[in-house]
């Protein structure tokens, strides 16, 4: 991975559990977060005595160097949103200068965790489709803005591959969005529920509280 090819964008907690239907006893449950990112979910976790490991190939990277890439990055993002402003609905934030703020806000809080939580193995350098990780490891894993939403760069063959992967480390997993980057389904959905039910997994779309991309409001969920 290069660091000049990532855009890192943080989400909370609170938008995590919204995004995954988190329940309380999810919350109590050794978790595994696949694509954090800069998210401020561990950090927030951890402060709250729960348990969670972050994996994500730019924890590779220093800290100063991740906050630079953020910098660098903000503004053309913000941008772009507000070009895009009608593919979103402004239900959780006014516009995006209020939404940016969050998500800086969100980035802060993992940088001020991140060298801390990478020398107590919270923030592991990894990649789909191979985790270095033992089967069963986790009890929940979630996959926030990774999965479907890179289905224009991402193959069908590589998200079948990662989401056995991922069960293979934890019996429950969940994805969320189900929808491509521009906004529209993700071509990937239904061959992915058809190739998983085969091999007799129980496969569910449910839909969430959560809603920031116009008809983003389902996840995948996934039990052995």
């Amino acid at each position: 991975m290069k660091l000049n090819e990532v855009v890192p964008w943080g989400r909370t907690l609170e938008e995590y559990k919204l995004m995954f239907n988190l329940s309380e006893a999810d919350l109590n449950t050794k978790i595994i977060g696949c694509g954090d990112g800069p998210a401020s979910f561990n950090a927030e976790m951890t402060q709250l005595g729960y348990s969670v490991v972050s994996v994500d190939p730019i924890y590779q990277f220093s800290a100063e160097q991740i906050k630079q890439r953020i910098q660098e990055t903000y503004e053309p993002v913000i941008s772009q949103v507000k070009q895009n402003a009608n593919r979103y609905l402004w239900k959780n934030f006014g516009d995006a200068d209020e939404l940016g703020h969050a998500r800086i806000a969100a980035m802060e809080n993992f940088l001020l965790d991140y060298e801390a939580g990478k020398a107590a193995g919270r923030y592991l350098p990894q990649s789909l489709p191979s985790l270095e990780l033992f089967d069963n490891q986790f009890e929940l894993c979630v996959c926030s803005h990774l999965l479907f939403l890179y289905s224009e760069q991402l193959s069908l063959d590589f998200h079948i591959a990662s989401i056995h992967e991922l069960l293979r480390i934890s019996p429950d997993v969940r994805i969320f969005p189900l929808l491509k980057l521009d906004g529209l389904p993700s071509p990937y959905v239904e061959s992915v529920i058809q190739e998983l039910s085969s091999r007799g997994f129980n496969v569910q779309i449910q839909v969430v509280s959560y809603e920031f991309q116009k008809g983003g409001n389902q996840m995948l969920k996934i039990n052995k």
